[in-house]
């Protein structure tokens, strides 16, 4: 999760600079001609990202482990696969932004779509080769194909719709499990953030105006969201009976979440601010709170007042 997120910043921080420029991102305010200075600075910018975080996480995690001939590495079992959402979402929020990226720097529609919805699996397989020569890692057949299926999910719904109906999301409040092994789920918030996939909820939430007529006065705004997570995990594919200290831990259930929830499109709230358009974007990906239905196989259903 920390290599994923590392490289979500960076493409994040791409995005607002160009967000800056020029944030009302609709095919409709762009031509087709190629505008040599931005794709240049596209190009360029691109490369940078690609080799700086490639040998950023070279440095930051692989320098010290031991190098291996590649192999293949089976992590399709880990952490009731709430890693794979992970790499779903790191992709289509790279697809996303690149797409309007190449619109920005003149290339045609599906052109955009194609190369720019593509950019998440591209950037996300340098990570997976380091993985594969990795000892302590290995190339992992189950997050490549989550890469694509992230791609696609943000490439599809372009080409249908010309906009994102169902947009990937995630939340994260922090669990009661991190305590146990504070060295695997982390020691702080910050930290936890990153690491506890027990606080981690991903969505897939859909705009609910937009698969209505035009006329329509429900509000543009609303959406319907469903998640799932999952809890009691204090180890990747077991939970251990005992720490890296030798003390007992407790004997916890793993088991998977399910919830129905509301939430907000914000790029759908109207708004003549420009920097504010651009904040909506850039955190359009985040699920907000809101009362929420939870399903599981110990308490059966579960209503949250408010869940994050």
């Amino acid at each position: 999760m920390l290599k994923r997120i590392f490289l979500l910043f960076l493409v994040l921080g791409l995005a607002s600079s160009v967000s800056a420029q020029k944030t009302q991102f609709e095919w409709k305010t762009y031509s087709d001609t190629i505008h040599k200075g931005r794709a240049i600075g596209l190009g360029s910018g691109t490369a940078a990202l690609w080799i700086g975080s490639v040998v950023g996480l070279n440095e930051l995690w692989y320098a010290h482990e031991p190098r291996s001939k590649f192999h293949l590495f089976d992590d399709s079992r880990e952490w009731l696969q709430m890693d794979k959402a992970g790499h779903f979402l790191t992709c289509y929020a790279i697809g996303y932004y690149y797409i309007d990226f190449f619109r920005w720097a003149g290339f045609n529609r599906k052109t955009s779509i194609w190369a720019g919805g593509f950019m998440g699996s591209f950037y996300m397989a340098g990570i997976e080769l380091l993985d594969g020569f990795s000892g302590a890692y290995g190339f992992s057949l189950s997050d490549f194909t989550v890469n694509t299926a992230g791609s696609f999910a943000v490439i599809l719904q372009e080409l249908a719709w010309n906009e994102q109906r169902i947009t990937p999301k995630i939340s994260f409040h922090q669990s009661r499990y991190a305590q146990y092994r504070p060295n695997l789920l982390g020691d702080g918030f910050a930290t936890q953030m990153l690491k506890d996939y027990n606080g981690h909820t991903f969505w897939l939430s859909a705009n609910i105006h937009s698969f209505l007529k035009d006329e329509s006065k429900f509000p543009r705004w609303i959406n319907v969201a469903v998640g799932f997570g999952g809890d009691g995990m204090i180890g990747g594919i077991d939970n251990p009976a005992f720490d890296d200290d030798g003390n007992a831990l407790p004997n916890l259930k793993r088991h998977r979440q399910f919830y129905v929830s509301l939430d907000v499109d914000l790029t759908k709230i109207r708004t003549k601010k420009k920097w504010l358009r651009t904040i909506f974007k850039a955190v359009n990906l985040i699920k907000l709170p809101f009362p929420t239905i939870e399903f599981n196989s110990i308490e059966k259903v579960k209503f949250h007042p408010v869940y994050f």
